[in-house]
């Protein structure tokens, strides 16, 4: 069996070629855009002694379609993972039509050469909670209303909806799975949650500057990173398809999370981080929670970290690697 992985170099590909390689026999291909980012000491850490001659790496332009078309050509892929595209609001807001290019043009490149090589395998489409929009009733759930406000919701919907028609279209099983928040010891600093445990790290060594966030009183529903790749992997290993939400079904505020961090070294979060109003994004939510009873139902995953054991294995890896 094959898994071929797109933008696999993140945390989630991270934890989900950790997975995959620990719990089966499969040969595993990550397309990368430069080989260089994906990081092997990342899966040491994870205590991965798996021969990793069933890893890999392969350096992909998703933009170029002949070149997508002759790698899928060569690997046909019993199972497709694509996580790959821009990964978060704020680099959709600097360059959003840019950004929206290189999701849809990837994303139908991918599609257009399984289809033309005749490979309707097992497909997931890394869908995000950030379709549902900012005035939408939570918890929500694979029957809520999406009410996408920002451009990164827009283009995560519009490749949500081509995911399903050709679902239809094919009788293909193809998965989106509208993941809620998730954090790991490997989240980069362009994340929030990262950003405040270096601020704790700072202040403990007596850097006083002030973080600036758009708002404390934000919650949001936060699984482990960890726990997404297992849930994704149970997925497609059970052959299902269609819409399926993938979160805690819990929720908690930046305040809850500063002061958890700030307490560890005996500071209050309160000297360090302040509100600034104005840099919160138009429309906002403040508060997303899932309810992810379809998938604890299809296939008994639920999610068993809560927010503040994942916050120590991120405080831990972030110590000790500045």
């Amino acid at each position: 069996m094959k898994v071929l992985i797109t933008g696999g170099t993140g945390q989630d590909g991270i934890f989900l070629v950790d997975k995959i390689l620990k719990d089966t026999n499969f040969d595993i291909y990550v397309c990368t855009r430069n080989q260089k980012y994906f990081d092997f000491n990342k899966l040491k850490y994870l205590k991965n002694n798996e021969d990793l001659r069933r890893l890999k790496l392969i350096e992909i332009n998703y933009l170029k379609f002949e070149e997508v078309l002759n790698i899928f050509t060569n690997v046909h892929p019993n199972y497709v993972y694509n996580l790959m595209g821009p990964s978060s609001v704020k680099m959709f807001n600097s360059s959003p039509e840019e950004m929206n290019h290189i999701a849809t043009t990837s994303f139908d490149n991918i599609i257009n050469a399984l289809i033309k090589t005749n490979n309707f395998c097992s497909f997931y489409q890394a869908s995000s909670s950030e379709m549902y929009g900012y005035d939408a009733k939570f918890p929500f759930d694979e029957q809520s209303k999406f009410k996408p406000n920002s451009y990164y919701a827009k283009s995560k919907y519009s490749l949500h909806l081509k995911s399903l028609d050709l679902k239809d279209k094919y009788g293909w099983n193809i998965i989106s799975g509208i993941m809620f928040n998730h954090e790991s010891e490997f989240r980069n600093s362009s994340f929030l949650i990262m950003k405040l445990v270096e601020k704790v790290i700072d202040a403990n060594k007596g850097n006083s500057s002030i973080l600036e966030l758009p708002s404390l009183a934000i919650n949001r529903d936060w699984t482990y990173a960890k726990e997404i790749s297992e849930a994704i992997t149970k997925l497609m290993f059970n052959n299902l398809n269609g819409s399926y939400v993938i979160g805690s079904g819990k929720s908690y505020s930046i305040s809850d999370i500063a002061d958890y961090l700030f307490r560890k070294v005996n500071l209050d979060y309160r000297d360090f981080v302040k509100e600034n109003n104005s840099i919160m994004r138009d429309g906002e939510p403040l508060k997303i929670i899932s309810n992810p009873l379809k998938i604890k139902n299809d296939t008994g995953w639920v999610s068993k970290l809560t927010i503040f054991e994942i916050l120590d294995k991120m405080y831990d890896y972030r110590l000790n690697r500045v």
